[in-house]
């Protein structure tokens, strides 16, 4: 596999998100069909694999941890603090908190799931607004002298804040949403990356499913899906956003690919500093999205396909009202 610059380290183009074999979109794989991926992965040639404290409430990253320990100088782990569950008499429940407590314990705790001395590339994953971003990247950055981790990274947030965390700490990477049909990053972020030295590393590259061409009845998703409580995958937004797949579809065959490797193969052209990490409990997905990689897109096809999907043609918005408010991106007018 072709490789991409991120920070100090040089790592496959496509990487792996690892969030849903523990997380998020209904029931997860069982262990040993994750193993198998997330070996598969690395077979392939995938070095990037990302995780997080909040993921299966660390089931993720002690998964991670257990399967790539024997294989920890060949890889970069990634994960993420700031955001994490916590116990409650009544369950453990996700919490956003950026206290520098906070960020170092969350720290402390993953580098024991992750069986590891160090991360790679810790992300602040999400900006607790209760608390100056100077601080909480300062918490980080002193996790970074101290060799816990190697390079600081934030998630999901604006270029006016990624400028003012870069003023405290130099930014490795920014990770955030971004796709055919969620374009955000695209009104000052990518640029702002590009001119600060840092990567942009794009989660939900195909748009969770939607752009698999494989997700047509939302109906039958997993009660506990998230993607449920997302305003694009209400019925009556997803059934217009299906009416843009036909062409779609059209535009894969044209090039010679998949639907899914259109998508991640569209992501690669947007900048040389862009890596996207799909996420699959599918060993025949995982195959798919690596042997996008090899799929080049002629310019004017680029057009059309930029024409067709974009925030302008997709119905509802990525989050609910709640959980938006809860991240840092720019939004364009009409979304």
């Amino acid at each position: 596999m072709k490789t991409r610059i991120l920070g100090p380290f040089s790592v496959s183009a496509i990487g792996l998100g690892c969030m849903n074999l523990s997380h998020a979109y209904g029931t997860p794989p069982g262990a040993e069909a994750a193993e198998a991926l997330l070996l598969s992965a690395l077979d392939q040639g995938v070095t990037l694999f990302d995780t997080a404290a909040l993921y299966g409430f660390g089931a993720n990253e002690t998964l991670v941890g257990r399967v790539l320990k024997p294989h920890r100088h060949q890889i970069t782990l990634c994960s993420k603090g700031g955001m994490a569950g916590v116990s409650f008499p009544d369950g453990v429940k996700r919490v956003i908190d950026g206290r520098p407590e906070a960020i170092r314990r969350n720290c402390e705790d993953s580098l024991q799931r992750l069986q590891t001395d160090v991360i790679d590339l810790y992300y602040l994953h999400r900006w607790d607004k209760r608390v100056p971003i100077e601080d909480s990247v300062g918490a980080v950055s002193r996790l970074v002298e101290e060799g816990k981790v190697r390079a600081l990274g934030l998630s999901e947030v604006s270029a006016a804040t990624l400028r003012r965390a870069h003023a405290v700490h130099p930014v490795t990477a920014v990770q955030s949403e971004y796709s055919l049909w969620t374009r955000e990053p695209e009104i000052a972020v990518l640029q702002a990356c590009r001119e600060l030295g840092a990567a942009f590393v794009a989660f939900s590259p195909v748009a969770r499913a939607f752009l698999t061409g494989a997700l047509r009845d939302v109906a039958k998703l997993d009660a506990k899906d998230i993607r449920r409580s997302m305003p694009r995958f209400e019925p009556a937004n997803y059934a217009a956003n299906l009416a843009l797949l036909p062409a779609y579809e059209a535009l894969a065959d044209e090039a010679g690919c998949t639907p899914a490797q259109l998508a991640l193969a569209w992501l690669l052209t947007r900048g040389d500093h862009l890596i996207p990490i799909p996420g699959t409990a599918s060993l025949a997905h995982l195959r798919e999205d690596l042997d996008a990689d090899a799929v080049t897109l002629q310019p004017a096809l680029l057009s059309r396909l930029d024409a067709l999907i974009n925030q302008r043609t997709v119905q509802g918005g990525r989050y609910s009202a709640q959980s938006q408010s809860e991240v840092d991106t720019e939004q364009f007018e009409s979304v």
